[in-house]
């Protein structure tokens, strides 16, 4: 006997380019590597929340955490197109931002971050120019 599908109807705006865009830069696989978090952290990773996190205040121009956990029900599937299956309302709490906030609060961590994000950003436009000069010259 078949069933009827479930459709949903979301509104995606800019997520899938925000979204696109920040995982080409490598922003989640680099935050989860300087950013470790302790063994009973449960759920998507602290680099996942916080991309999402970000892509939220990009979208919205609102970094207030008690906003993200809404905004996020409302565009749950789209999120997961991007994040995995895994994804639930509850990875995006305001009590949950604010534990990123408080593995975020470590100067060296940052340092390392920056330097390996802006070096692989730096290659990308430098490979971006030399494409550019072989096809003009």
């Amino acid at each position: 006997m078949p069933t009827e599908p479930i459709i949903t109807n979301e509104r995606v705006d800019d997520i899938p380019v925000l979204l696109t865009q920040i995982e080409h830069m490598g922003v989640q696989k680099l935050l989860d590597k300087h950013f470790p978090t302790h063994g009973n952290w449960q759920g998507e990773s602290l680099g996942q929340i916080a991309v999402i996190w970000l892509t939220h205040i990009l979208s919205q121009a609102d970094h207030r955490l008690n906003h993200v956990q809404t905004w996020a029900s409302k565009r749950l599937e789209t999120l997961k197109t991007f994040v995995g299956e895994g994804l639930g309302e509850l990875d995006l709490t305001d009590d949950r931002l604010e534990a990123v906030l408080r593995y975020f609060d470590s100067d060296s961590n940052w340092y390392s971050f920056e330097e390996e994000l802006g070096s692989s950003l730096l290659q990308g436009y430098v490979w971006i120019v030399q494409l550019l000069q072989a096809t003009v010259g």
